[in-house]
């Protein structure tokens, strides 16, 4: 299973953000190329502790949900909903500014999150709760996966 902590899984995650291009058409959802690399810097920010957002979490995404979405070999399904906190479109997560700039910003903060000291905690995640180092490694690979393949790369 693909996760961020495996050297190849991360230069494959950061090769296919290197290809991705900032006119680049949406397979499905709404956002555009730049909204999306905000998108995900913004996410990686609330497991970090940088940017706050509204849980949702309940007992069924935290055990249920999470373990699926995790570790079933499927891929997670298209328009599920964001909290309004990193939700571009709704003008409330990081407008993009520069592609560029923010490619490489979201690049810098995906070593962040990889390079995370052991001992610093993790945030909870607002739908998934409370993760461990090993699920956010997964959580923080899917959840690139997933938007990149929206862009098609």
């Amino acid at each position: 299973m693909q996760t961020l902590e495996r050297a190849a899984d991360l230069q494959s995650v950061l090769d296919r953000l290197g290809r991705l291009r900032p006119d680049a058409k949406a397979r499905w959802g709404r956002m555009t190329p730049g909204e999306m690399v905000c998108h995900l810097i913004d996410s990686y920010h609330v497991v970090t502790g940088d940017k706050q957002v509204s849980a949702a979490a309940n007992w069924l995404t935290r055990t249920v949900i999470k373990s699926i979405a995790l570790w079933a070999p499927m891929e997670w399904p298209k328009g599920y909903a964001t909290r309004p906190e990193i939700d571009q479109s709704l003008g409330r997560g990081t407008r993009p500014a520069d592609f560029e700039h923010d490619r490489a910003r979201l690049r810098q903060v995906i070593v962040e999150v990889v390079q995370w000291p052991a001992d610093r905690p993790w945030t909870p995640h607002p739908i998934f709760g409370p993760m461990t180092t090993r699920e956010v490694m997964r959580w923080g690979y899917l959840h690139a996966d997933h938007h990149l393949r929206q862009f098609g790369v």
